[in-house]
């Protein structure tokens, strides 16, 4: 995708002394008192703001955080642990700039934190006077927040549309750069996991991607609806039994194209949803009426793993068992360790991917872990993200 790319027009000495609008996704997570309990979003924002520094830019940088209602700014909707946390990471204080929308003032080489942008009135409905507004801030916007990239609100989109030059980060451009790889022009087999526990949250997904990919993996509930499908018992398992013809669909269009909806020919049972419930693996044509199944079985882990080791590229959002429970891992741990030892180019996203994959310790070994959960889901729907369309369009103009 043609997009403007922050780092080239730093290297293009065309950044010092220039003001520099950064939407970052600096959304994260907070205990009862206030403080951060988990970082990763901050520290994987500090390339792009020391990159408009070491550019001599005057810099601001600005986020959203929780959910706060737009007009009523309450304490806990405050960045100020954000930008003392920022501050730590870059050796420097970061100012918190409140009722910053009508003017903000920033020197070439200082940065400032803008208060949560979801508290102006019209952000979310991307209405236009504030995000001309926001333009008009800036010489250059810099949008780096993928978890956004699915949103048109003001200051993703609208400022976008308005700003002299609007260009993507180093963030929103890597993931660019990957989902272009595993889904634009992947190496095949192209090897898809898609596991949820319901089939309706993800049928635009698996519709999408039974037409590219070579191998559609499903997992979870997902899982039980497609062996439903398949004529086999799945017990008193979660399924969804009004979508079996959405799903016999899916099964046949992978096959008009030569590709396969590898249904499970071995499952992990149990008689309760508990930790501590006995597990049995049985055939999948063995299928109690009581039973739920909480995984898929060791024959079945090892067929798909062997898939996967053989794979060009493998997307993954998924876990295909219920993995928090140590009796019913040995699904999502066999396929999480195949990825690692896959040669393929590998690329994950979604909350629960995110935990198996730091559970088994895996995060070197995939190529791309994407940092949004929504956006992510919607560019396997095949939709263009808003970010992405008005980043291309500035490009050309």
């Amino acid at each position: 995708m043609n997009v403007i790319r922050f780092s080239d027009v730093c290297a293009a000495g065309k950044v010092a002394g220039k003001r520099v609008f950064i939407r970052a996704d600096l959304n994260v997570p907070q205990d009862d008192t206030g403080a951060i309990t988990e970082d990763t979003r901050i520290r994987a924002s500090v390339a792009c703001i020391q990159m408009a520094l070491d550019a001599g830019a005057a810099v601001m940088v600005t986020s959203h955080l929780g959910r706060p209602t737009e007009g009523e700014f309450k304490p806990a909707d405050s960045l100020a642990p954000v930008a003392q946390r920022l501050g730590e990471l870059l050796g420097r204080d970061v100012p918190l700039v409140s009722n910053w929308v009508d003017g903000v003032s920033v020197a070439p080489g200082q940065l400032v934190m803008l208060e949560n942008c979801r508290v102006n009135v019209g952000e979310k409905k991307n209405n236009e006077a504030l995000a001309q507004k926001m333009a008009a801030l800036c010489d250059i916007f810099v949008h780096d927040a993928f978890g956004t990239a699915h949103r048109a609100e003001a200051s993703t989109y609208g400022i976008a549309q308005f700003a002299p030059m609007a260009c993507a980060g180093p963030l929103l451009a890597a993931e660019m750069d990957a989902i272009s790889k595993a889904l634009a022009n992947p190496k095949r087999p192209l090897v898809a996991i898609v596991a949820g526990s319901k089939v309706s949250t993800k049928l635009t997904i698996l519709k999408s991607l039974a037409q590219n990919v070579d191998q559609l993996i499903v997992g979870g509930g997902i899982a039980n609806t497609f062996m439903l499908a398949a004529g086999l018992n799945i017990g008193k398992s979660l399924a969804e039994p009004d979508l079996l013809d959405q799903a016999k669909a899916v099964i046949e269009a992978m096959k008009a194209r030569g590709a396969a909806v590898p249904i499970p020919t071995d499952v992990v049972t149990a008689k309760t949803f508990s930790p501590d419930a006995i597990a049995t693996i049985k055939a999948a044509t063995d299928v109690a009426d009581d039973d739920l199944i909480l995984d898929i079985g060791p024959e079945t882990a090892a067929l798909l793993a062997a898939q996967l080791k053989a794979a060009g590229t493998i997307v993954w959002n998924g876990p295909v068992g219920v993995f928090e429970f140590a009796a019913f891992e040995n699904g999502t741990k066999t396929i999480a360790h195949a990825i690692a030892e896959s040669s393929a180019f590998s690329i994950a996203g979604g909350g629960d991917t995110v935990a198996a994959i730091a559970k088994y310790n895996i995060e070197a070994q995939v190529d791309y872990i994407s940092t949004g959960g929504g956006a992510f889901l919607e560019v396997l729907e095949g939709k263009t993200l808003p970010a992405f369309e008005i980043l291309a369009r500035r490009a050309t103009e």
